[in-house]
């Protein structure tokens, strides 16, 4: 029997599907943000990246407030760290994850030998008898920190990765699964505990997929929250290996649960999530973190958005063009703007460090829009007021439209 003709997507009826899996399509909660809403949009994103950085705010927050707007912060803090419905797990990076994707996972935590980087390998191969007391000291005495083992610091000035062995051979055993994280510090330390004591039972005694069924079960995941995408966009969603993602693709595809499709301008394959939305228009307005599910993956923002980006916090800053900390600003169905934002918790004030338009754009609705969108930024941030450093080409508009309206926490 002859495949079937791939269907013919617009470009633009493309973008507005991504968006709708990703969550855009429907307005913010017009009430208090709960822990169902919460719940909502962790499953429909399935993954939510983790980063250190705290220009802003922890980067884990801001997809939660891009789709939700200004919900409170502990809510989070509280669905994550007292009520383990997610664990975290290195999944595109370090994120957090849905609990019922667990067992989806534990044949990376089986392959860590081959999966984990050099470290960490190096250390359970090297000393093993370590990392068994280590292990034991956690058994033993209850959650340990990294923090809590009195190991020097190696001398390697300018390397990121710069663990002592008691912060490597914790995170062996976390990424082997011995282990995961039972909370975060106020300083984002990791706090580390047994699996089967941080976990609901249900998740902890739930039976391991073979792996095949588990790798097709996160492309499956992957496609829902992507809405359609190309092979690269599926296996990037959870880090996948290309082979892996090919063969899970085609069984996919096989079962009628992804259906080929050509999209306008993008060049390649493409496959769509059959239960994907596919919304008229999209009225969204949002600010996105640089670790946001929407633009993490950079070659896919620029065939859906037409948006180059790049994260400049490593450029030096001579060589920055748009600024540090970056996030780019969604209205409606395009990325229209991005704006190089950080909170001056002293001061109580939210910079706009710099603030870029696309080109194109109405400015002064774009400037509008913004302003609106950063005042409710400030609000939830619990900020004081907007300050717009006057850098950019998109500046002058935004400054204007700002000191009429001071942003004022209740």
């Amino acid at each position: 029997m002859p495949a079937p003709t791939a269907e013919r997507l617009p470009a633009a009826l493309a973008r507005r599907i991504a968006l709708a899996a990703q969550g855009f399509a429907e307005p913010r909660p017009a009430g208090v943000v709960d822990s169902r809403q919460l719940r909502r949009t962790t499953e429909r994103l399935g993954v939510v990246q983790i980063d250190s950085v705290n220009v802003v705010s922890r980067s884990h927050y801001l997809p939660y407030f891009s789709r939700l707007g200004g919900y409170r912060r502990p809510v989070l803090d509280d669905f994550f760290g007292r009520r383990h419905e997610v664990f975290e797990f290195w999944a595109h990076e370090a994120s957090y994850l849905p609990v019922r994707l667990h067992p989806h996972l534990r044949w990376r935590m089986a392959a860590a030998e081959e999966q984990a980087w050099g470290s960490m390998v190096r250390i359970q191969r090297e000393r093993p008898g370590y990392v068994a007391e280590v292990l034991d000291r956690v058994r033993e005495s209850g959650p340990l920190k990294a923090s809590d083992l009195a190991e020097q610091r190696p001398d390697r000035p300018g390397q990121m990765w710069n663990w002592h062995a008691g912060k490597v051979a914790l995170e062996w055993l976390f990424y082997t699964g011995a282990l995961t994280a039972r909370a975060r510090t106020t300083s984002f330390e990791r706090v580390y505990d047994l699996t089967e004591r941080v976990l609901p039972a249900a998740v902890v005694q739930a039976p391991t997929p073979e792996p095949a069924d588990a790798v097709r079960e996160l492309v499956r995941t992957a496609a829902r929250a992507l809405g359609v995408a190309t092979e690269r966009d599926l296996r990037d969603y959870f880090r996948l290996r290309p082979a892996q993602a090919r063969q899970a693709i085609a069984e996919l595809e096989e079962a009628g649960e992804l259906a080929p499709v050509e999209v306008a301008g993008w060049g390649v394959p493409a496959w769509l999530d059959p239960a994907a939305r596919r919304p008229r228009w999209i009225r969204a307005r949002a600010l996105l973190s640089p670790f946001d599910s929407l633009v993490w993956e950079r070659p896919r923002v620029e065939r859906i958005f037409g948006f180059r980006y790049r994260l400049e916090i490593y450029t030096p800053a001579a060589q920055r063009v748009h600024g540090y900390y970056v996030l780019p600003f969604l209205l409606g169905d395009r990325l229209v703007a991005r704006a190089d934002l950080k909170a001056d918790r002293q001061a109580g004030v939210l910079r706009v460090q710099a603030v870029h338009a696309e080109e194109g754009v109405d400015r002064a609705e774009v400037a509008d829009a913004l302003a609106a969108e950063l005042r409710l930024a400030a609000s939830w941030l619990e900020l004081d007021d907007v300050a717009v450093a006057g850098r950019g080409d998109l500046a002058a508009d935004l400054t204007s439209v700002l000191p009429a309206r001071r942003t004022v926490v209740a």
